[in-house]
């Protein structure tokens, strides 16, 4: 059986190793940003799919187009109002040049966390407690501005910036509460007397109605007896019509009169 020489096995295994360094394979998310003798190829990036190299000339930087959920670490924050806070926020991100985010800056994913926490500090410092707690799109939206417009130059997107949340301090939860509370009772107060005064107002009513028709106030008695009645009780009371007594009152009244 005849060998085969060593020098035709090195030229195999030299073309099965250049082969395999020059072919790659992208997957439908991933670009890959080519340096070719350390120059950026022309066109930026290639992919995805089937992608063919010049061994030891070209160099390939494999980069994701998924959107990235970075969670921003909690940054300690003095707000406008001198209330010291804790608070932490997610940002989501995605490259969307993926040539810009290789060559402008070293790595776009560190970069873009330092600056969002930078960031954070700065822009929730300058807001007050009552507003980080009732506007929070506003500031959302404020930061994704901000972080978004610093990005852009790297080829990054930034969706969306939402703060997760803030930690308060004992004693800033306790005056809350307190501060709930009293709100609360006097929102009570209020309600308990506006419906005094609309019940004062209704009976003012009634009373105007009674007094144009006096027989109203009878059928009222009959049916406040009919009502104690429904009630099982032993003792009934009767009212007994003023005019009824008149009579005698006059009499009474003429007798204390010295003659």
């Amino acid at each position: 059986m005849q060998t085969i020489p060593v020098f035709t096995m090195v030229v195999i295994l030299f073309a099965l190793f250049i082969l395999a360094n020059s072919i790659r394979v992208l997957r439908e998310y991933e670009r890959g940003v080519i340096f070719r003798l350390g120059r950026l190829l022309a066109g930026g990036e290639k992919g995805p799919g089937l992608i063919f190299l010049i061994p030891i000339v070209d160099k390939m930087v494999k980069v994701s187009l998924r959107t990235v959920v970075m969670d921003v670490p909690p940054q300690d924050v003095i707000t406008q109002d001198n209330v010291s806070i804790k608070v932490n926020a997610v940002i989501y991100f995605r490259v969307l040049e993926p040539h810009k985010a290789i060559v402008e800056v070293e790595n776009f994913l560190v970069a873009t966390s330092q600056f969002s926490q930078t960031t954070l500090r700065s822009v929730l410092g300058q807001s007050e407690l009552d507003d980080l707690l009732s506007q929070r799109e506003k500031i959302n939206l404020r930061l994704q501005q901000i972080i978004d417009s610093h990005t852009e130059p790297w080829g990054i997107k930034v969706s969306n910036v939402e703060v997760k949340q803030i930690d308060l301090p004992q004693e800033m939860q306790r005056a809350m509460a307190k501060q709930a509370e009293a709100e609360r009772e006097r929102r009570s107060k209020v309600i308990a007397a506006e419906g005094e005064f609309q019940a004062a107002q209704r009976l003012s009513d009634a009373a105007k109605v009674l007094a144009e028709q006096p027989s109203a106030i009878t059928l009222r008695y009959l049916q406040t007896l009919r009502e104690i009645a429904t009630e099982n009780n032993s003792t009934t009371i009767f009212p007994v019509p003023i005019d009824l007594l008149k009579p005698f009152l006059h009499i009474e009244e003429q007798k204390k009169i010295p003659s």
